[in-house]
């Protein structure tokens, strides 16, 4: 291999490095060791993983390699290092959900996710730490230790897909897959400074999943860039029988408009709500990121959303129902198995009454039809994803102008709304804080709209440019 091969293919994103296997000028070996290596000397540091595979990736490189010298390629993500959040199953592999009490658990089966990306020969590289059952945006309550931010570790990752988001970030993996019920793909992707993704609800199988919330939970692509999140959001599509709420849709290239551009569309961005209460240096990078879109082409429509409190709310007693029936059994076994804060909001859904569950799907089709209503006159909504910068880790309250608020309610309040509703919705670093945090952008469009949220995704972070590798981790 050429030297600047070793010194550089690290730092190269999913498609670079998929180029130089295909072209064979690179090895999925040499790029495994080599990440396995650099995973000895962060993780300790970041704490991403829970486990890391290391005999089961150098077999996985060295068949993948045999497999293309030999002619046999079988697209992108052959021979590439991927990672898994620690709640999706893994046959004979620990899957913990970040939990004491499956500390030890192994299923006997590999998740639907994890079958797609076996077929596509990927390298499954280790499972990453995750806030307990995944329960958390905060990625600071895992059985197994907080997840840390590369850009500053003292900051929080984000959760729940914590491990995800900071393993990406740090170059640990060139990809990793997260869950996503009230934001947890996106949340850390914004704290973390990747691209994270969560598809349109049916979208992406979860079967093998371990469970959080059934008709809000998502499975989605985090990686280094749009065009990245866009191939392996190709691999993990698709219909599922074994997963009841799996939708039939035909099959796609979500590339298909990455290079279209974004001049004659129309961006509508909320007037309240979205961009109530930021914190003045979020708020201020979107603004330039919205005149970024006007550089291009795009024009700028204010949009109303009605009800958006009632939306949140309704959001709040669907996940507080459904978490709760999940979770009832193993409770009633011993509430001290559970982390003290992840147990306090399981049991707020104990007392939730039917008629409540019932009035909040009703307030979900509401919101569907008023999100659809929005989405007819305009391309894509752009907001930001968070409205504060990554918070201390442990901390538990943020003043945003004076005005003081749980830090796990900040964390979801702009990412939640498109978990009840369903509809696809990215996030992607617009920029940072005077201090070096990243700041994330979100968009979202309408269902199976996927392909165009990447075309504006991806028009933005070609203009802009804006590093998604934090490779000096101190």
């Amino acid at each position: 291999m050429a030297q600047k091969y070793k010194e550089d293919f690290l730092k190269w994103d999913l498609q670079t490095l998929s180029d130089g296997i295909r072209t064979k000028e690179i090895s999925p070996l040499e790029v495994t060791r080599h990440l396995l290596k650099w995973i000895e000397v962060v993780n300790p540091k970041l704490n991403a993983f829970i486990t890391v595979l290391y005999e089961e990736a150098l077999e996985s490189a060295s068949q993948a390699e045999k497999e293309i010298v030999t002619g046999n390629w079988r697209g992108p993500l052959h021979g590439i290092p991927i990672g898994l959040k620690d709640i999706i199953y893994t046959k004979n592999i620990r899957t913990t959900m970040g939990s004491e009490i499956y500390k030890d658990f192994a299923p006997d089966y590999d998740a639907g996710v994890v079958e797609k990306l076996k077929q596509a020969g990927a390298i499954i590289i280790g499972k990453l730490n995750t806030h307990q059952f995944a329960y958390g945006p905060t990625g600071d309550r895992s059985y197994f230790g907080a997840v840390k931010n590369p850009y500053d570790l003292t900051k929080m990752s984000g959760g729940s897909s914590s491990g995800s988001g900071a393993a990406v970030s740090a170059g640990l993996c060139y990809a990793a897959l997260g869950t996503d019920t009230g934001g947890s793909v996106r949340i850390p992707s914004a704290c973390c400074g990747i691209v994270g993704m969560k598809p349109t609800f049916g979208r992406v199988s979860k079967y093998g999943v371990y469970p959080l919330s059934w008709t809000l939970d998502h499975v989605g692509p985090m990686t280094r860039t749009v065009f990245d999140n866009a191939v392996l959001l190709n691999v993990l599509a698709g219909y599922d029988e074994r997963d009841p709420y799996s939708v039939k849709e035909a099959e796609e290239d979500f590339t298909r408009l990455i290079w279209s551009g974004v001049k004659g569309s129309v961006i509508g961005v909320p007037t309240s709500f979205y961009f109530e209460n930021l914190e003045p240096e979020v708020e201020s990078q979107i603004r330039k990121s919205l005149e970024v879109f006007e550089g291009l082409g795009a024009e700028i429509r204010m949009i109303d959303l009605p009800d958006m409190q009632k939306i949140s709310l309704a959001q709040q007693i669907t996940i507080r129902s459904e978490s709760y029936a999940v979770h009832r059994e193993t409770l009633l076994m011993g509430l001290e198995r559970y982390e003290k804060e992840v147990r306090e909001r399981l049991l707020l859904g104990k007392n939730i009454e039917a008629y409540e569950y019932v009035q909040s799907q009703q307030v979900k089709h509401y919101a569907q039809q008023e999100f659809r209503k929005v989405l007819e006159k305009v391309d894509v909504l752009v907001t930001p994803t968070l409205p504060i910068l990554p918070p201390d880790i442990d901390q538990r309250e943020v003043y945003i102008k004076g005005n003081c608020e749980h830090v796990r309610d900040a964390l979801l309040r702009l990412t939640s709304p498109s978990n009840f509703i369903g509809f696809p919705s990215i996030s992607i670093p617009c920029g940072f804080s005077e201090a070096g945090l990243p700041i994330g952008m979100q968009f979202i469009g309408r269902p199976f709209d996927e392909a165009n949220l990447y075309r504006f995704a991806y028009a933005f972070e070609q203009e802009v440019s804006i590093p998604t590798l934090k490779y000096d981790v101190n």
